[in-house]
């Protein structure tokens, strides 16, 4: 590996390994919801094009930006298999293990037919339509007690998480360019936090987080297709990229303030009169 290639796979190891490990932080503290919006943020990915925007330029962003968009799909398979089984208290192993076949299917499927934008959009309403109806019931789990906080815990989720990450890139690069594709839409932010959630907070609980990141990670599709779509205009592709950055951080940041909204307008809870 070039010097550059390696400075691009540290940078996406620690980058994925910051978001895990806040993420993880996050759900044990603010629940749920506010964590699945931190993991759904692109800093992990976002490294990865930008490495690749100085090495190849604009026609190979929009490219990929493309092939990433047929790949998509195949997170929102990994995430509805995760929760239908976590969701039911099934242990991290089956869960994961089932999940990531999900995932590889359906990537593979895309990467066979979404070949083009009308295709990928196709494949990815279908699968998160589908996965949002079937998860919807998860995601209002809450987290019955936090465990106490160990000293080799953050450096034990940090590492986890640069290995898995670095190991996914390496793989691909021997594997050949199209696993090198397939792979860098790898699912390895989520399983990661599965990881690192599922044995501290429950299945039930690792499962609403990420039942709670379907609907975020559509701001995340859609900032992918600002960036095929904008990739080579005239503009210029720093325009391009800033501007799907700003789609998915303020997709997110809508999430967020809806939600404190909808806390705050809620009306209160009707007490139970007592038996007599």
């Amino acid at each position: 590996m070039t010097g550059f290639e390696i400075a691009a796979l540290l940078a996406k190891m620690a980058t994925s390994a910051a978001v895990v490990v806040l993420a993880s932080f996050v759900v044990e503290r603010s629940g749920p919801l506010v964590g699945a919006l931190v993991a759904t943020l692109p800093v992990s990915l976002g490294p990865a094009y930008l490495f690749l925007a100085i090495e190849h330029g604009a026609a190979f962003i929009s490219a990929t930006a493309l092939a990433s968009l047929s790949s998509a799909a195949g997170i929102g398979a990994f995430l509805a298999a995760y929760v239908s089984l976590a969701g039911r208290r099934a242990g991290v192993a089956a869960s994961l293990g089932a999940a990531l076949l999900a995932w590889l299917g359906v990537a593979l499927l895309g990467r066979t037919v979404a070949t083009t934008l009308g295709a990928a959009l196709v494949l990815n309403a279908v699968v998160y339509a589908g996965g949002i109806l079937l998860v919807r019931s998860y995601r209002g789990a809450g987290i019955a007690g936090r465990p106490p906080a160990r000293w080799w815990e953050l450096p034990l989720r940090a590492g986890l998480v640069m290995v898995l990450v670095g190991a996914t890139v390496l793989f691909g690069r021997l594997a050949g360019p199209e696993a090198a594709g397939l792979l860098a839409m790898a699912p390895v932010v989520f399983g990661s936090l599965a990881l690192i959630l599922h044995p501290r907070v429950g299945g039930p609980a690792t499962a609403a987080v990420l039942a709670n990141s379907m609907v975020p990670m559509l701001g995340f599709i859609a900032g992918l297709v600002l960036l095929h779509m904008t990739a080579t205009a005239p503009s210029g592709l720093p325009l391009a990229m800033g501007g799907a950055l700003a789609l998915c951080v303020g997709w997110n940041f809508g999430m967020f303030a809806l939600a404190r909204w909808r806390r705050r307008t809620a009306p209160p809870p009707v007490a139970s009169a007592p038996h007599r």
